[in-house]
């Protein structure tokens, strides 16, 4: 067999099973000024969780993560003063979400936000405030990085981040560098190889021949020789796995490995700044050393997983390693190393091996047979995986969430360290999981705060009848006051519980898709007579959205339960006319796309604590037709007493729907009635029917509210135009009705008026 064709079957064969070597970390290493966290994930008990995750702090304890103890993550990464955990979503289980959290050297922590929703993940590696991870296609996505955003078509077989750049193998073994680092970039070697390393600012590689190469503008001490299986670069140091499973280390200041620990045998090793650490072969045990930290304490946990679960392994699975994963999954060995026996490795330690590479002529005709039969095997579940991940990625699942810096608009932690009880609820059916991806795909939500469901919980002392305050589209709203003092409104989904499955299930979809509307239009909405949203909280399959807290209530209150309120002059109601008028002409003129609110009404009108009025409760919003369709065709929604009748008729949606709504909140302020109410005999009757024709008879002082001083023979005036402008509101054709922007020219002449009158009388 010629040498060419054999020396390319080696490189295929490494190539296919490159994409199974590298695996998720179970240990990540944190660094601030002062203070070191190692992190590891440790096998649990039993079902139904297959690991946990553990913690310390160097050189004292005392920081705890939100994490709880029983979440099952499969795999966790650190950087400068920041710990993420990858694990699975509640509501589909092709779903990763990386949820992170940021600490700092003075004791004081910052609550976990999520950074990331999408497919899993097979790689994620992190340096400084950065974050990396390579998708199930290989693509490279960052996350507090924007610069490395704009690299959306790279892909990596396997990469590793340094501080501030990238390396990674391509598809054929060859490295590439991103970012402008001096001796990194432009500086990499040529070949073929299977391993890759990052430390602060250099970089090594490991060849097809196990052979070692490094490269940087910061490398120092001599490189050792031998050959090796996997690294862990630091600031100025380095350290490297024999593939008998021996660490040599080396770097400045004659960095090297610690004498006791120099003939055990490694599963893993790894590397942040300083601090490294490796799992033992012989129990999985844990040590770290770099810092004075660990000169008497090396070990740092007594068993930890020595990998992530997976349920295929190419190259065999670490022994005994079934123990620790369920469902039948088990911890994959390296490709490239034989994996050690289970036993202490404490022979003498083994000289450093020649410098040599093996030829192409060694390989015989078993091997050769065998690397083509392991070649077919996993290409083809590489073509199956990859089928799926594009039947996925082309229904709208593929998605990344970024919600800016670790280091920026955070929330002091309540120091609570436990995660409440998952409520028994539903899965999240697959349009809601579906317009989610899609939502969060165009970065929509960056700007908004996300809130852990423990905080949420705690304001609301377990969302208590007490701090209830109404209800919305989707469900209940509760007052609540956040640690950092702020005053808030949560609106909490509401579990449809119903005898009938399909009834259940129309309820649900209903109250999902308000939960989605509302979260998608305000997220990108901004304006001082919309109630502003500040963020929201979908774990644990709650759906909850926090917004500003409104102290004034709402307009339908003012209106009709308080008995004294600041509402009983004319001028304040046609402001609070004025100011939910502007809110509704923003939706329908400058938002992009026009939204349509389809629920205006009183109780859609709050008040805050300067007596501004904002529109709320966009949860059965749409958007409006495009510039081609004059309307949507969809079944009606909103409220009775409030439905334009032409929307209800012909089942035709157009902003002019909104207009006549509004029409129906300008009669309530007039006349004091509710939408729908009893007359003198007990039957329920229609404020439009009752008080329009007394407007059309200039009869209006008959129908006006009673508990409002009557106005003057001034004021008649620009009350009796607020009269006429609410009956060209409810006209029974849409076309025939005034725009928003007409209404607000109307209600801004009816006040100047108001005010004219108000001034002329003072000279009468």
């Amino acid at each position: 067999m010629g040498p060419f064709f054999c020396k390319t079957l080696l490189i295929i064969s490494f190539l296919c099973f490159i994409s199974f070597s590298f695996s998720l970390s179970t240990v990540s290493i944190s660094e601030t000024s002062n203070l070191t966290l190692i992190c590891a994930l440790v096998p649990s008990l039993g079902p139904p969780h297959p690991s946990s995750l553990n913690c310390s702090t160097f050189p004292t304890p005392g920081i705890q993560t939100p994490f709880n103890s029983n979440d099952s993550f499969s795999g966790i990464v650190s950087g400068d003063g920041f710990l993420c955990g990858l694990r699975p979503s509640f509501s589909s289980p092709n779903i990763s979400v990386m949820h992170c959290w940021r600490f700092f050297s003075n004791g004081t922590t910052r609550e976990f936000k999520r950074i990331y929703r999408g497919p899993a993940l097979n790689q994620l590696e992190a340096a400084d405030y950065h974050i990396c991870g390579l998708n199930e296609t290989n693509t490279l996505e960052c996350w507090q990085w924007p610069e490395f955003n704009q690299t959306k078509d790279q892909n990596f077989s396997t990469m590793a981040v340094g501080e501030g750049f990238v390396c990674g193998l391509s598809e054929t073994g060859t490295i590439s560098c991103l970012g402008n680092v001096a001796g990194i970039t432009g500086q990499e070697p040529r070949g073929n190889y299977s391993v890759i390393a990052a430390g602060f600012r250099h970089a090594c590689a490991i060849s097809l021949h196990n052979d070692l190469e490094c490269w940087g503008n910061m490398v120092a001490g001599e490189k050792p020789q031998g050959k090796f299986n996997a690294l862990a670069l630091g600031q100025n140091r380095s350290c490297a796995l024999r593939t008998n499973g021996t660490v040599v280390c080396w770097g400045q200041n004659n960095f090297s490995l610690p004498q006791e620990l120099e003939r055990h045998s490694f599963i893993t090793i790894k590397a942040k700044r300083n601090v490294f650490c490796g799992v033992l072969t012989f129990n999985y045990s844990l040590f770290c050393w770099g810092n004075a930290n660990f000169n008497s304490m090396p070990m740092v946990f007594s068993e930890v997983l020595p990998g992530p679960c997976r349920n295929i392994c190419a190259c065999g699975s670490v022994p005994g390693s079934g123990l620790f994963c369920s469902n039948g999954g088990s911890i994959c060995q390296a490709c490239n190393m034989p994996f050690p026996p289970i036993m202490p490795a404490l022979p003498t330690a083994p000289s450093p091996q020649p410098h040599n590479r093996s030829t192409s002529s060694d390989l015989n005709g078993r091997m050769v047979a065998f690397l083509v039969v392991g070649c077919v095997g996993s290409f083809s579940f590489l073509l199956v995986i990859g089928f799926f991940v594009f039947r996925y990625c082309k229904g709208g699942g593929c998605r990344v969430h970024d919600s800016g810096r670790l280091d920026e608009n955070g929330t002091p932690a309540n120091g609570v360290s436990n995660q409440p009880q998952t409520p028994q609820a539903p899965l999240a059916p697959a349009v809601l999981e579906k317009r989610l991806s899609q939502l969060t795909s165009l970065g929509t939500t960056g700007r908004l705060e996300e809130f852990s469901w423990e905080a949420l919980i705690q304001a609301t002392n377990n969302f208590s009848e007490d701090h209830k305050i109404g209800t919305g589209s989707f469900g209940s709203v509760y007052h609540a006051k956040l640690d950092d003092g702020r005053e808030v409104a949560i609106k909490r989904a509401e579990i449809t519980s119903t005898s009938s499955y399909a009834v259940g299930t129309k309820r649900q979809e209903d109250k999902d898709n308000a939960f989605v509307n509302e979260l998608e239009y305000l997220s990108r909405l901004h304006h001082k007579n919309v109630v502003r949203l500040l963020g929201f909280c979908e774990d644990f399959n709650e759906r909850v959205l926090v917004y500003e807290y409104m102290n004034n209530g709402t307009l339908h209150d003012h209106l009709h339960k308080f008995q004294n309120s600041t509402f009983m002059s004319w001028d304040i109601r046609l402001r609070i006319a004025l100011d939910a008028a502007r809110g509704i002409e923003y939706l329908h003129e400058y938002a992009v796309p026009p939204i349509i609110h389809r629920d205006i009404k009183s109780s859609n009108i709050l008040v805050d604590a300067n007596w501004t009025a904002k529109v709320s409760d966009l949860g059965l919003s749409l958007m409006g037709p495009g510039d081609d369709e004059s309307h949507l065709s969809l079944h009606v929604a909103g409220t009775v007493g409030y439905m334009d009748p032409e929307y209800y008729r012909l089942q035709q949606l157009t902003s002019k729907s909104d207009v006549y709504s509004f029409g129906v909140v300008l009669l309530e302020l007039l006349s004091g009635y509710r939408a729908i109410h009893l007359n003198e005999n007990g039957v329920p009757r229609n404020v439009v029917d009752f008080v329009i024709p007394y407007i059309l008879k200039d009869e209006i002082h008959r129908v006006l509210d009673p508990r409002v001083p009557p106005p003057t023979p001034f004021e008649i005036e620009a009350v009796a135009y607020v009269g006429y402008l609410a009956a060209d509101c409810i006209r029974a054709e849409g076309r025939d009705r005034p725009s928003m922007t007409d209404v607000i020219n109307g209600l801004e002449k009816a006040l100047a008026a108001f005010f004219r009158s108000t001034t002329e009388a003072k000279f009468v």
